[in-house]
């Protein structure tokens, strides 16, 4: 089983719409017993809160259901449960880094690297634009099951989870 876990400042708008993307993505697919996607903040200021209203707007037009998801922190641990830590942002990156104590194992990646780019997914809590948000994050979780679907070994563990 693989494990992904997409992260952003709060744990509100970017990171759960990637977690529940990823998720309607993989179901489609066919593929639900094979992974394992949550998602968390790196900091601490909206733990226990519901997914923000604009950013579950955005999935409910898009047909996908976020009830119950609410605001967790990343902690220490979860580097070594997850296969792969996926940030929205250098600066997610950073404090990803901070809170696991490094990237020993390679598992950290901003997620538009799997759609082919550079750069930051913008953060539609001060931006407002939940449709660039979401057009990013759609782009990069495409490029992601991609790249999960074509790089398996007879193990069923993936072998390198991020781009070329």
């Amino acid at each position: 089983m693989k494990k992904i876990l997409f992260i952003c400042h709060g744990n509100i708008c970017r990171s759960p719409m990637a977690e529940f993307i990823m998720k309607d993505m993989i179901k489609k697919a066919g593929l639900s017993d094979e992974f394992r996607i949550s998602s968390a903040a790196t900091s601490a200021e909206e733990i226990g809160n519901p997914v923000y209203p604009p950013a579950r707007r955005m999935l409910t037009k898009h047909g996908i259901d976020c009830t119950g998801k609410t605001a967790r922190q990343l902690k220490n641990a979860d580097y070594d449960y997850y296969d792969l830590l996926i940030g929205m942002e250098q600066v997610n990156l950073r404090n990803m880094q901070r809170i696991c104590g490094g990237d020993y194992g390679e598992k950290m990646h901003l997620l538009l690297e799997y759609a082919g780019r550079q750069g930051d997914i913008a953060d539609p809590w001060y931006s407002g634009d939940f449709d660039a948000a979401w057009r990013d994050i759609e782009a990069g979780c495409q490029g992601l099951l991609k790249r999960l679907r074509e790089r398996t070994d007879g193990t069923g563990k993936a072998e390198s989870l991020c781009c070329d």
